[in-house]
Formats: C-alpha cells, sequence, structure tokens
C-alpha cells in the first residue's frame, strides 16, 4: 500500500513543482513585496505595511482603469461566447463549403496579438482606415476611432471579440458534434422546432463546455496588453488603460514594484472571486453526460 502511495506521489511530483514554482511562488512572493516599498538609489526596500493598498485607494487612476476593466468584460464576454455558439451551429449544419468557413472563422484566432493589432490600427486609421472608407460611403464625416474617449475602448472590445469568438467556437463545435444524433431524431418526430430543441435540449447539454469557456473568457478580459501598447497605450486620458496593461505601466515604465505588487494582489483576487462565483452559481446548471 505505502509502495502504491510512493509512487502515485512520484508520478504527481513534476506537475506538482511546476505548480509550485510559477503559480503557488509567485503568489506568495507577490503578496509578501506588496508590504515592502520599491527600492532606489541609497535607499533600500523597507516594510511599509499597508501603505501601497492605501495608495491604491486613493489612486483616481486605478479606479477608473478598473472601471474599463469591468466594461470590457462585460462587452467581450457575452459577445464572444454568443457569437461562438452562433458560429459553431452554422458551421456544424450539412452546408456547402463547411470546411473553408470553418477555416476562416479560426483564422483569427492563430494569428499573432501584435499582427491582429496592427491589422485593426490600420482599419481605424483616421482618413483612409477601412472603416473610413466604409463609413465615407455613407456620407459620413471622418473619425479619430482610436483617439475619441467615445469610442476607444469599444473598439477594442470589437478587437478582442473578432479573435477570440473564434476559439470558443472549436470548443462548442468539438461539443455539439459529441451529442447523439437519436435526440435530433427524437425532436423531429414530436414535432419540436430548431429553436425549442436548441433551447431545451442543445444548449443544456453545451453548459459543461461554457462553464469552460466563461472560465478562460474571464481571464482573457484582465489580460489584455498587446492590443493595448499597440493601439493605444492607454489613452486617450486612460479610457483603455486595462488593469493588467496599469499594472505594467507602474512595474516597468515607472518603476514602482511595490505598488505593481499590490496591484497584481488585487487582479488575482479578482479572478479568483470571478472563478469561485462562476463554480458556485453555474455548477449546479451544468448538466454532465
Amino acid at each position: 500500500m505505502r509502495r502504491t502511495n510512493l509512487h502515485g506521489w512520484l508520478l504527481l511530483l513534476p506537475a506538482a513543482v511546476l505548480l509550485v514554482t510559477f503559480t503557488h511562488y509567485p503568489t506568495v512572493a507577490t503578496l509578501y513585496h506588496s508590504f515592502f516599498s520599491t527600492s532606489k538609489p541609497g535607499r533600500p526596500t523597507a516594510w511599509i505595511g499597508l501603505d501601497n493598498y492605501r495608495s491604491m485607494v486613493e489612486d483616481p487612476v486605478f479606479w477608473q482603469v478598473l472601471a474599463n476593466n469591468l466594461w470590457y468584460a462585460l462587452a467581450t464576454i457575452p459577445l464572444s461566447i454568443a457569437l461562438a455558439i452562433l458560429m459553431a451551429v452554422w458551421v456544424n449544419g450539412k452546408i456547402a463549403g463547411r470546411g473553408l468557413l470553418r477555416l476562416s472563422f479560426f483564422t483569427p484566432t492563430v494569428l499573432p496579438m501584435i499582427a491582429v493589432a496592427n491589422i485593426w490600427l490600420f482599419f481605424y486609421t483616421p482618413g483612409y482606415g477601412l472603416l473610413e472608407q466604409v463609413t465615407a460611403l455613407f456620407g459620413l464625416p471622418s473619425h479619430n476611432w482610436l483617439g475619441s474617449r467615445n469610442t476607444a475602448l469599444g473598439c477594442l472590445v470589437v478587437v478582442t471579440v473578432w479573435k477570440e469568438a473564434g476559439f470558443f467556437m472549436i470548443f462548442y463545435l468539438a461539443a455539439l458534434q459529441s451529442i447523439s444524433p437519436h435526440l435530433t431524431e427524437a425532436a423531429s418526430l414530436m414535432g419540436a422546432g430548431r429553436w425549442y430543441f436548441f433551447r431545451r435540449v442543445t444548449f443544456p447539454l453545451l453548459m459543461p463546455t461554457t462553464l469552460f469557456v466563461l472560465v478562460n473568457a474571464v481571464i482573457n478580459s484582465f489580460r489584455l496588453v498587446d492590443h493595448i501598447v499597440v493601439m493605444t497605450k492607454g489613452g486617450p486620458d486612460n479610457t483603455t488603460a486595462l488593469l493588467l496593461y496599469y499594472i505594467y505601466d507602474v512595474g516597468f515604465k515607472f518603476w514602482d514594484s511595490g505598488y505593481a505588487a499590490a496591484l497584481t494582489l488585487v487582479l488575482l483576487v479578482i479572478l479568483a472571486a470571478f472563478a469561485m462565483g462562476q463554480f458556485l452559481f453555474l455548477d449546479r446548471r451544468v448538466h454532465y453526460q
């Protein structure tokens, strides 16, 4: 019995070492450093307790960035998931050019994030960008899409949904193909319409996939940096600055590692709260086959 237990623990050891090294230790180290000041020439780091967190509460940029991130998450998560389901249902049917359609939907996913940002930067360019060319056909005036407070964050939302929906579609497509065709046949014999069948049968069976996709969508909505660096650099007036980008700014542009550690811990707490809420409230609605 002891040999069996030892063998099992030895098999888990490589994964456990990686998990502790790259997940648990960085989390504990971040918590530890958040209670210290940032070392500077002639002034070593010192224990300051909760001063970094007090500074955070008094920081108006932090609250603006947090609000930006919440609005960004509320927009990208449902739109990406809804579009992914729609595309998966479409390409799961027997239609002409189905393979080409699947490829076109999935292509944005495999593109590098910097390349995607540069593509959409051209689309949004005032005067001669693709979006400007389309709006000019309807007689609309030129608009600085990324330079306006009213449209800059929405432009980032569009880019994110365009890139993520195809990735989520793959999971939904695999889930749809695992549903027994006998359910469809039985529903058609009973006269159930397509919308009724999707609402009462297909969508409940997709809930395990939806839970998985939702967790990934929430994480993705709080880890965007690349697009912001290329497209807006947080502007105009911090309108497009999200939490992880602000951490990057504080830590690597202003070299305030203590405050950056405190901000990182807040980000980890937010993600943990979202994850716990998803599993506690959505797990009851999940139907596993």
